[in-house]
């Protein structure tokens, strides 16, 4: 049996190794690539970036002309001659003002570049914010938002985590070093080069090969806090659900088992940096011991001076000091190249949706709808829809009843093109919808959804949404006409009182005025009701649905609806089943007709008489 398990575990590792290889290149490219896309957001200030560049070469110039001043003021002190009681004034004041202009030189260059620096935030949050907006429907139903927003912060962050170490750390010490090996190479024997370079090479490469097996650690952690994160988001977004079922134990528990993993993964981490950081500190010590001694085996032997020795252990020291840190920036850079890695991966996510090439502006004419044997899925094997056929002319209303789960509300889904369909066509105008530019398109739909979600800001912000260039007297206007107008103004604060997240502080038939009053400021040509009224009492449902009645005069208007009270004047009323049109006509001749919608509508009214109906 032993035999066996190790032949196992060999074969195992033949095949675990390339992959880990194929991986760690994979890695690489995926770090390169995403370097080269941060280079956009440096070009705009091409200039600054130069002369920050300038600005650190020149003060690195001044730090290494500081041990070579330091070393002629030593000999100088070594003379025998009288020369000796003379101060070495000058030496003294080009010491003093190398040392002035390192820290000038430095500061210059962090004024010219912060400017390149966070103007790169700036323009890598926009874009990710802009590109959010682009993806689909489907992406955002599917995503956590706790943990997008925790990923998003570090990608951005790691922009700037990136470029300051760069140029603030990792150039600084090139710089440096090129410039100490030159004076190595031309005033000293060969072995002080090879001391120097040896153990930069070793500590390089020994801090790169802990590095990266510390990496995994990083990337578990980063994971645990994005679900960490996540949940708490979650549970606080439900904050009322848990109320209602007493699930603050649980919500918790849920919580504190992440951070535990979360804890063990960063002990492990925090552990293996000590190992690390004990490496590190152990080359650097052999490093400056072995030119300390043939330093001073030079010093005695007369081939050297002593300043030549304080200039030596001055190189090592200056060029170890900023090299120790190195270890911690590569650790940070590689840490924010796997936060940035996040965000580009989101930024290369193509949109489900997306305009045709050259596609031009919906022409609208009259407003005509058709739907055209449509077919659609959310996955494969569940059809929504199935060769579904209809029209609304100019200025007609349409509603499509029928029970939940029938694909009623998919149908303005479609028609607002959040989806694409599967099979057939929608038209307007004649028009494909897929032919025509999305925000001409949407222009064209005013929606009122049954769950309206209102942004955390005044009620004033959330209906002048509607129209944002709309004078104050069309939103007030709009909201009169919509039923709030008295209840807003009834308010401590009136227009400015501000709703809380998703509009929670007001109640469900309030934030439904506020959507019917901002797409009444909208004034579109193609009106869509997906259920507008099903939060409203009964004495406000008919008042909205005298508005609704006078705002959709003249537009083609579909109507989404569970109650059949509010879609008796319908010019036409579709029934639809498991995602087919089962029956269709005016209210008085399906009810006639004595089939389904006959149904619903006697089951309505008995529900009515007897109490409230439970949806």
């Amino acid at each position: 049996m032993p035999r066996e398990v190790g032949t196992s575990c060999s074969a195992v590792n033949k095949i675990m190794i390339p992959i880990k290889a194929t991986e760690h290149i994979h890695k690489d490219r995926r770090d390169w690539h995403n370097l080269r896309g941060m280079l956009p957001f440096l070009w705009e200030f091409r200039g600054r970036a130069l002369l920050a560049l300038g600005c650190l070469v020149l003060a690195k110039m001044a730090n290494v002309g500081v041990p070579l001043v330091l070393k002629d003021i030593v000999d100088t002190f070594e003379r025998t001659d009288t020369q000796v009681l003379v101060l070495p004034v000058s030496l003294l004041l080009a010491y003093g003002l190398l040392k002035l202009s390192g820290s000038l030189f430095n500061e210059l260059r962090d004024i010219v570049f912060a400017r390149v620096r966070f103007r790169a935030m700036r323009r890598l949050s926009t874009r990710v914010l802009e590109h959010l907006h682009r993806l689909s429907l489907r992406y955002h139903l599917e995503r956590q938002s706790g943990a997008v927003s925790r990923d998003l912060e570090r990608g951005t962050r790691s922009v700037s985590t990136i470029l300051n170490y760069m140029v603030f750390s990792v150039i600084p010490v090139v710089v440096e070093f090129t410039l100490v090996a030159l004076v190595l190479l031309t005033k000293y024997q060969l072995v002080f080069s090879l001391i120097t370079f040896g153990t930069v090479a070793i500590y390089v490469g020994f801090t790169f090969a802990i590095t990266e097996w510390r990496m995994d650690y990083r990337r578990q952690m980063n994971v645990l806090d994005s679900r960490g994160n996540s949940q708490a988001f979650d549970s606080l977004l439900n904050y009322e659900t848990v109320k209602y079922f007493g699930n603050e134990r649980m919500e918790l528990q849920r919580y504190d088992n992440t951070l535990t993993d979360w804890e063990n993964v960063a002990v492990k981490s925090q552990s293996s940096m000590s190992l690390l950081n004990l490496g590190q500190g152990s080359i650097i010590a052999l490093g400056v011991t072995l030119i300390m001694f043939f330093a001073a085996r030079g010093v005695v032997a007369g081939n050297m001076s002593v300043g030549d020795l304080v200039l030596v252990n001055t190189f090592m020291l200056q060029l170890f000091i900023p090299l120790s840190f190195l270890g911690i920036v590569y650790r940070q850079i590689k840490y924010a190249l796997a936060d940035m890695d996040l965000v580009f991966k989101l930024l290369e996510r193509e949109p489900e949706i997306e305009d045709a090439p050259a596609a031009p502006a919906l022409r609208l004419r009259q407003g005509a709808l058709r739907f055209e044997h449509v077919d659609f899925h959310y996955q494969p094997e569940r059809p929504i829809l199935r060769d579904v056929n209809f029209h609304i002319g100019p200025g007609e209303k349409l509603a499509v009843v029928g029970h939940s789960g029938a694909g009623k509300s998919t149908l303005a889904r479609l028609l607002f093109r959040s989806y694409d369909v599967h099979a057939g066509r929608i038209l307007i105008d004649d028009q494909d919808i897929r032919t025509v530019t999305q925000q001409s398109l949407r222009a064209t739909i005013g929606i009122v959804p049954q769950d309206t979600v209102l942004f955390n800001d005044s009620i004033y912000y959330n209906l002048a949404y509607g129209r944002p260039d709309a004078s104050r007297e069309e939103i007030e206007r709009a909201a009169e006409l919509a039923h709030i107008r008295g209840f807003i103004e009834s308010l401590p604060d009136g227009w400015d009182t501000v709703v809380g997240e998703r509009g929670l502080k007001l109640s469900g038939g309030e934030k439904q005025r506020v959507a019917i009053a901002r797409t009444i400021l909208k004034r579109p040509r193609l009106l869509v009701f997906d259920e507008a009224t099903s939060s409203l009492d009964s004495h406000t449902e008919q008042a909205i649905q005298q508005t609704l009645a006078e705002v959709a005069e003249d537009h083609t208007t579909l109507v989404i609806a569970h109650r059949l009270s509010t879609v008796v004047d319908a010019n036409r009323i579709l029934v639809m089943d498991a995602g087919r049109i089962i029956e269709q006509g005016e209210h008085r001749k399906l009810l006639a007709d004595g089939g389904a919608y006959a149904a619903m509508w006697e089951l309505q009214q008995r529900e009515r008489e007897d109490g409230p109906t439970m949806i």
